[in-house]
């Protein structure tokens, strides 16, 4: 039997049958391959920067900024190049390497809002510089609270600009010196459009009623400080979680602590000073001789060969040391709630609470279009599932969101609706004996 529709409406696809869909067409990009003003010289004279600080002084409006770090190929998270563009001004390309103390420029942007993308990546590093700003807009965090599927710089320059920003020189070793044309081409198209992509964003964000909730989120980025050292940080190392003996952990915790002096002595990475599979291969083994360690595979290189006698002398110490001695299976104790996934047979009312929480959360981000981690640190939802405040009010509530580092807006979302899933939730009924009737 063939069926036909009323003339003027589609007819339906046969069950089964792939419907055709008209896609929206992919917007135009236009390549972005040159700075408007050239590529400027790098600043790396105290004249040359009391020039560039005088020029900066003088210009209108916000900064555009940001900086190039040489992760994977250096000791720590150092600033190697700094970008500011403003209008006015232009762009300069400042080398913190020859002028560690920019602080004359921060003198005089002060006052001025700064652009970045991903502020909290570069912050503290340019603050190493004393380059600290008075106010922050950070398109990624706009991106995010607009609910952009994609949020790096190159994909939001094409969606809001379009323009194609290339990123092939994002991971190159910044501390360079001199620095390629081709870097610098790249660097400075960093920050070309970064002012004019921070207008669009605001518009955006006031046209989706989240001006406020964008500005807390700025405010919070600038004034969050440098992370606190981690507790026994050696336990980070990739695989370490796969042993089963604190001997081997001892291992572990002496390669890591012998690798970390040696690579920041050497200023390397520690990761190419002596990667993480041969720290692991390593407590594996346990060998007692260097002859034994480099017939490993993980050991076969001629630089980790080299400094074979230096790892075997870490892999003796841990050997050698007492049962009391010895790192814990479990790691320092911490405050945070046990894993979720035990939750159920350890105190089903918390768990039942979680479950209400989390799709509580999830709606809510669907509905405002952003991510769930924006709308609330999913740490912050555990903690307040697992040991909620007594009693439970909306105020208790979002005075525990507030000292979890909640923001304004996000407990005026969240603090009414928690209460009530919160005050709500049951447990799940015990499942009946299997046979029962």
């Amino acid at each position: 039997m063939t069926s036909t529709a009323p003339v003027g409406e589609p007819s339906s696809p046969a069950p089964g049958a792939a419907a055709t869909v008209d896609q929206p067409e992919a917007p135009t990009v236009t390549p972005l391959t040159a700075p408007a003003d050239g590529v400027p010289r790098v600043v790396d004279t105290p004249s040359a920067l009391a020039r560039a600080v005088t020029a900066f002084a003088s210009g209108n409006g916000p900064v555009a900024v940001d900086a190039e770090r040489a992760s994977g190929y250096r000791y720590g998270q150092s600033t190697y190049l700094v970008q500011l563009r403003r209008e006015g001004a232009g762009t300069v390309l400042i080398d913190p390497v020859a002028l560690p103390d920019l602080s004359a420029m921060s003198d005089a942007l002060d006052g001025v809002e700064w652009v970045l993308h991903a502020a909290s990546q570069d912050l503290p590093g340019l603050a190493e510089q004393h380059l600290v700003p008075s106010a922050v807009f950070d398109t990624e965090l706009a991106a995010r609270i607009l609910g952009m599927e994609r949020v790096g710089l190159a994909a939001v320059v094409a969606e809001v600009l379009g323009l194609g920003l290339a990123k092939e020189h994002s991971a190159v070793d910044w501390s360079t010196r001199p620095l390629p044309d081709a870097w610098l081409l790249y660097a400075a198209l960093d920050v070309e459009v970064l002012v004019e992509l921070r207008d669009r964003m605001a518009e955006r964000l006031e046209a989706a009623g989240k001006t406020e909730w964008a500005r807390q989120e700025f405010e919070a980025v600038r004034l969050t400080g440098p992370a606190a050292p981690r507790v026994e940080p050696w336990r980070r190392v990739s695989g370490s979680h796969t042993l089963r003996q604190a001997r081997q952990l001892a291992v572990v915790r002496e390669l890591w602590l012998t690798r970390d002096e040696n690579a920041r002595k050497r200023d390397i990475a520690p990761g190419r000073v002596l990667p993480d599979r041969a720290i692991v291969a390593a407590a594996q083994a346990m060998p007692r001789t260097v002859p034994a360690l480099t017939k490993l595979p993980t050991f076969a290189g001629k630089g980790t060969q080299r400094r074979a006698v230096l790892w075997q002398s870490a892999i003796d110490r841990a050997l050698a040391l007492p049962q009391s001695e010895l790192p814990s299976l479990h790691g320092p104790r911490s405050d945070a709630p046990p894993s979720p996934r035990s939750w159920a047979d350890r105190d089903p009312l918390a768990a039942a609470r979680l479950e209400a929480a989390r799709e509580l959360v999830t709606r809510l981000g669907e509905e405002h279009h952003i991510p769930v981690e924006n709308l609330l640190q999913p740490d912050a939802l555990r903690r307040l599932c697992w040991t909620p405040p007594k009693p439970i009010t909306a105020e208790t509530v979002a005075e525990f969101l507030r000292g979890r580092g909640a923001r304004a807006w996000q407990t005026d979302l969240l603090a009414g609706p928690l209460t009530t899933v919160l005050t709500e939730a049951r447990p799940a009924p015990p499942e009946a004996p299997a046979g029962s009737a």
